[in-house]
């Protein structure tokens, strides 16, 4: 197999996530690369120490630049907060580094777009690790929409809840708590949940066209880890959205870190003109599926237990019935990327793909503010 070098930047909760990702690939996927752990960096040389002895990583580095400069690093992987993401990319790709950035892509659709010019410029591999894409029921749902066993699509509804910040005593911003900082995370739930929601829609569904949209902060004010001072919370704790897709369906989605007893519950369902299907991330290996096609004496909506050699991914893991977990889909991206290298036909979603999401997040915040209908910018054709 041929050495891939990674050079990682972040130790956080993706950082670990990635890492198993690396580290799992070839013992169950047939490749042609394979991951080599030659580096993490991070601000805190001790605990990037520390990270690597754990993970398995060669060396460490403080500086990103640094990193980035390395004649003995082929790939780039971003695990740091949003509003670091398109300075390391450029940087990244004008080194010549193949690309791997945590989700969302940008602070917003025209970083985003800066991003997308300067890794298609240099020609680099990328990716956006929207994994979600790769939990078995959800690509087999994708199968069963792109086979037309739904038929016309009517609805889309999702929903991501969480419930971490209720707690008006919990300070904004630092290591731990970015993404409750405007400045650093760019949004609140619109970037951090919904954004995970949307990529899955457009990749199953197809394009938005327009969105409704309101958002609340709930917790106005919060001390600021970083100064020490009260500051004004810039983030949205909630949002909820009606949507248009290019397709004529119509969509709702919901997200919120202020509903009590969820501490990730991600849904979807998708109602056709022949047959429904839903998904829930706490049962992830199953898909539920109602054909109206069936006769009616055994019609009823079905739970199908995605674990069989036949269904996505399945084949490379345990028998039929042993299900798979959440940290599986980030083997699967891993091994998605790099069969996409072997073959030379990118694996999905890439920068581009991921700035259609940054569109879409930029129409709901706005809609919010105006409280209008506001049209989804499109994306400009490569040239």
């Amino acid at each position: 197999m041929k050495p891939l070098r990674i050079g990682l930047i972040g130790y956080g909760f993706m950082g670990r996530a990635h890492s198993n990702g690396y580290r799992k690939v070839n013992n169950f996927f047939d490749l042609e690369y394979e991951p080599v752990l030659k580096a993490v960096c991070a601000r805190n040389q001790e605990n990037a120490k520390a990270f690597a002895a754990k993970w398995g990583y060669e060396s460490v580095e403080t500086d990103w630049r640094k990193l980035v400069e390395r004649e003995d690093i082929d790939l780039i992987d971003i695990c740091t907060p949003n509003n670091t993401h398109a300075e390391i990319a450029m940087a990244a790709a004008k080194a010549g580094k193949m690309i791997l950035c945590e989700k969302p892509l940008s602070m917003n659709g025209k970083e985003g777009e800066q991003m997308v010019k300067a890794i298609e410029k240099a020609g680099v591999p990328n990716m956006v690790w929207y994994n979600y894409r790769r939990v078995p029921a959800v690509t087999l749902a994708k199968q069963l929409i792109d086979e037309g066993k739904l038929g016309r699509i009517f609805h889309y509804r999702a929903k991501f809840l969480q419930d971490w910040t209720i707690n008006a005593d919990l300070p904004q911003g630092g290591a731990g708590l970015w993404r409750l900082d405007l400045k650093a995370a760019g949004s609140g739930v619109t970037g951090d949940l919904l954004a995970h929601c949307i990529d899955t829609a457009i990749w199953l569904n197809g394009s938005i066209d327009r969105v409704s949209a309101m958002t609340e902060t709930f917790i106005k004010e919060r001390k600021h880890t970083l100064t020490g001072k009260v500051e004004k919370v810039g983030i949205d704790d909630a949002c909820a959205f009606l949507a248009r897709f290019s397709n004529g369906s119509l969509a709702t989605f919901e997200s919120t870190r202020y509903a009590r007893g969820h501490k990730a519950l991600y849904t979807f369902e998708i109602n056709g003109e022949h047959a429904s299907i839903a998904w829930d991330l706490h049962d992830l290996h199953r898909l539920q599926y109602y054909d109206h096609r069936d006769a009616g004496i055994v019609r009823g909506w079905r739970s199908i237990h995605v674990t069989d050699g036949d269904h996505p991914y399945m084949g490379k893991w345990w028998v039929p019935g042993l299900q798979i977990g959440y940290e599986h889909t980030f083997v699967h991206q891993v091994a998605d990327f790099l069969q996409g290298l072997a073959n030379k036909k990118p694996a999905s979603p890439t920068f581009r793909d991921a700035l259609e999401t940054q569109y879409i997040c930029d129409a709901v915040l706005k809609s919010a503010k105006t409280g209008r209908w506001e049209k989804v910018t499109k994306l400009k054709s490569r040239k």
